[in-house]
């Protein structure tokens, strides 16, 4: 998994390493509030990933650039972008924040060089995390950013929390080949006023995360005994909910809540893909916070 890189603040702590740029494990005063790893293991289940230039799925590894690599072989799908696995470079690393950046060129299928960096920082609220990506080609680029945190609500257990979400609208999705069959319905209500973890089984996209006053779009995970929040800018205007039957060295039920600029195949749909001019950047930003 490369360099591990700590950071802490007052009694918070993450953990970062180079392969991926992955978030291996947020926690505060000694609780968790992600799920973590062991240092020498593969991110099981997609945990702490960095998804670009695409989040989530391009059905069939084709869209209008090309013929992907093919890296989920079961569904014949591309998967969750090109810089997981990559090894990142460390531009910056102080006692509570740590930035890492990686040059993607041409590959198959994707024509556009870019350079993206990631920024991990601890502060009052919990853990800010940052992304760039930069253009370096000559034509106009699209893409689109996610993230695959698993949150942890503390001291609760999950199983007793209850999910609340931001969205407003369901992608469905083909339960085969997990990419968009039709268009966007509304949201269960008892996703957005707030549903039992316990009650879900979802790998499913959700779409026009509304932003409370102050800008920011908010999911909750929250239960007796703790709490944690997934928040992101307006621009994360979708979000990924995955409940695994197990996840490894999970204490009960693990979730991902993961934001994302698009929705699943956007490459094909051109749904809230954003395009960048050669040599413009684009930037975003999203946090875990304990409540």
């Amino acid at each position: 998994m490369g360099e591990q890189l700590v950071i802490t603040r007052d009694d918070a702590r993450a953990v970062v390493t180079t392969r991926g740029a992955t978030l291996r494990e947020f926690s505060v005063a000694g609780v968790g509030y992600t799920e973590t790893f062991p240092e020498d293991a593969t991110p099981p289940l997609g945990s702490g990933s960095v998804l670009v230039p695409w989040p989530n799925r391009v059905a069939g590894a084709r869209w209008r650039g090309g013929e992907l690599e093919v890296t989920e072989p079961a569904r014949g799908n591309a998967i969750h972008g090109l810089v997981r696995h990559e090894e990142w470079t460390v531009v910056g690393h102080t006692a509570s924040s740590v930035r890492l950046e990686v040059a993607v060129g041409e590959r198959p299928g994707w024509p556009y060089p870019f350079r993206t960096a990631i920024m991990y920082a601890l502060d009052e609220h919990g853990l800010r995390v940052t992304h760039d990506v930069v253009n370096t080609g000559t034509e106009t680029m699209p893409f689109g950013v996610g993230t695959h945190p698993y949150p942890r609500p503390g001291k609760s257990d999950a199983d007793t929390c209850v999910l609340k979400l931001a969205a407003t609208t369901h992608l469905p999705l083909d339960p085969e080949r997990m990419v968009p069959v039709t268009g966007e319905e509304p949201i269960d209500p008892a996703l957005a006023e707030g549903a039992e973890l316990r009650t879900l089984r979802l790998d499913d996209a959700f779409g026009g995360c509304v932003p409370d006053a102050d800008g920011v779009v908010r999911h909750w995970l929250r239960g007796d005994d703790g709490g944690v929040l997934v928040w992101a800018e307006p621009v994360f205007g979708w979000v990924q909910v995955f409940t695994p039957p197990e996840f490894p060295g999970a204490d009960g039920r693990a979730v991902a809540v993961e934001p994302m600029t698009c929705p699943p195949d956007a490459l094909n749909s051109g749904v809230d893909l954003i395009e960048i001019g050669p040599g413009d950047t684009w930037t975003g930003t999203w946090g875990i916070s304990p409540c």
